[in-house]
């Protein structure tokens, strides 16, 4: 089908592709705007799958580090040669998106235009809905902390599920020592020379209690830099987040029966990845009825999986709880 341009009232410009109208100027607004409201996303690496015909599974390489380190060289003696192991991840892509229908007598008779749809509704349920699917994927880690009633002392299991219920909340003791674990494990840091912990506000709460009452939690000329981050202790930086509920991903699946605490993610570099086919755009329905029924919705086909699923490799540790 030959492209048509078509001018639509609101002054928008749309294009006619199979089925749908499609505006590159609002979504590019969209693509914009959707990352600011995404907490899980920003932490993943994106990789591109545009292209026709290659299925919807998608591959990508895994590195791994050199099997024998470098060091001084002697005179006379050639600089050591040595690899790495090479391994592929790979995910399934999949088709995303949302709509609102209306008619043409509420577009044209109706005080709201279809940009403030999208603003106000379409593009919170895109960010929302794109993050529960990175999220989801860090929720497979294997890497499971916990403490029990311990306040400084955590127990690691690697085979996905916590190995005891957390009946206390996460403090600054627990924080050292995953972060101590993670360093033990050689789990790199992300390029700043820091890791990240993700979680809801709630999960927080006792940590920031904690800093604050050793004048700790913001150190001296630490420059935030990830969206919805509020501090940095321990060569960690904390980033809240409200886009998943309580317990959700976690060993329980549910909010914790204790309420004392939730989920937290402590990552490294190279945890989730994101493949991108189509990235998320606005489309519009080509009108039916003569014109009298018309409709919005976002859209996007993408991928998500853990990087390195393997716990001798993981790059991401859950504080969990069983129950």
């Amino acid at each position: 089908m030959a492209a048509i341009t078509v001018s639509g009232s609101d002054g928008l410009v749309w294009t006619q592709q199979s089925g749908y109208l499609a505006s590159n100027k609002i979504s590019r607004k969209l693509r914009t705007e959707t990352p600011k409201l995404a907490r899980f996303r920003q932490f993943c690496d994106v990789q591109e799958a545009i292209g026709y015909g290659g299925g919807d599974t998608f591959h990508w390489d895994l590195h791994g580090n050199l099997k024998k380190k470098g060091g001084k060289l002697r005179e006379g003696t050639p600089i050591p040669e040595t690899s790495f192991d090479t391994a592929q991840g790979t995910l399934v892509i999949d088709e995303y998106g949302n709509s609102v229908p209306f008619t043409k007598k509420l577009e044209t008779l109706s005080e709201i235009p279809i940009m403030e749809v999208v603003n106000k509704t379409l593009k919170k349920d895109c960010a929302e809905a794109l993050d529960r699917e990175a999220h989801a994927q860090f929720s497979t880690t294997p890497m499971r902390m916990t403490a029990g009633t311990s306040t400084s002392t955590v127990t690691l299991t690697t085979n996905g599920t916590a190995a005891e219920t957390n009946n206390v909340p996460m403090g600054k003791g627990h924080v050292k020592l995953i972060v101590e674990t993670m360093k033990t494990n050689s789990v790199p840091t992300h390029d700043n020379g820091d890791f990240y912990a993700i979680g809801s506000f709630f999960a927080f709460r006792q940590l920031k209690s904690d800093l604050e009452a050793v004048h700790q939690y913001t150190e001296s000329g630490a420059q935030l830099i990830m969206r919805g981050e509020e501090g940095r202790y321990e060569g960690c930086r904390f980033v809240g987040q409200n886009n998943i509920a309580a317990g959700v991903g976690s060993t329980a699946d549910v909010a914790w029966t204790n309420a004392k605490s939730d989920a937290v993610f402590f990552l490294g570099a190279d945890t989730v990845t994101e493949a991108i086919a189509v990235q998320e755009e606005i489309r519009v329905k080509i009108p039916g009825d003569y014109g009298r029924d018309r409709g919005v919705a976002w859209f996007a086909m993408v991928g998500y999986a853990l990087a390195r699923p393997l716990a001798s490799q993981a790059r991401v540790y859950m504080w969990d709880s069983l129950t």
